[in-house]
């Protein structure tokens, strides 16, 4: 991976939101809507409660020049909205591939702002990939929806450590070549 490559990330708008990067000023609406268990329960990384500073180093990681995931804040104020109402990003992989993962603070669940971020996502194609991956827990089948109507398709079972449910979870795996 080349550092030119790392030190530029676009900002994707939308009809609804812009994806943008993160900024320091997120860290305050990451920790209120990650340290509600819903979400931790429904991501592989994040801690349930959050530990001090894991919000913090989230965002230092998400802005260090060499991190290998580009993290875009779903930030609404373009139409009078929420400044943060979720995450999404690309960590990258071998061969010109992603993993996409994401979130969204409960109080947008169910509005479409997943498929339409993911939508974005795919549609702006910003690292330039050959395809996608994505995994969700079983007992997500919302998150599932969403990949299956941004045109991911369905590649098999797996199972993925979850940190705040400290167990193996049982996942589904897609991709979308692109």
């Amino acid at each position: 991976m080349s550092l030119d490559q790392t030190l530029t990330q676009p900002v994707i708008e939308t009809e609804r939101f812009v994806l943008r990067p993160l900024r320091k000023s997120d860290e305050g609406l990451i920790a209120h809507y990650t340290g509600e268990e819903r979400v931790a329960r429904m991501t592989s990384s994040i801690p349930h409660p959050l530990p001090p500073g894991a919000t913090a180093s989230y965002v230092e990681r998400a802005l260090a020049t060499d991190r290998d995931e580009d993290v875009w804040a779903i930030d609404g104020t373009r139409d009078g909205g929420a400044e943060l109402k979720g995450v999404i990003g690309l960590k990258r992989m071998d061969r010109d591939q992603s993993e996409v993962g994401f979130w969204i603070a409960p109080v947008f669940w169910n509005t479409g702002l997943a498929s339409e971020a993911l939508k974005a996502l795919v549609d702006a194609n910003p690292l330039n990939n050959a395809a996608m991956f994505a995994s969700v827990f079983q007992d997500n089948p919302a998150s599932a929806r969403v990949l299956i109507h941004c045109g991911f398709e369905y590649l098999g079972d797996a199972e993925t450590y979850s940190v705040s449910r400290d167990a193996a979870v049982p996942t589904w795996t897609y991709s979308r070549k692109l």
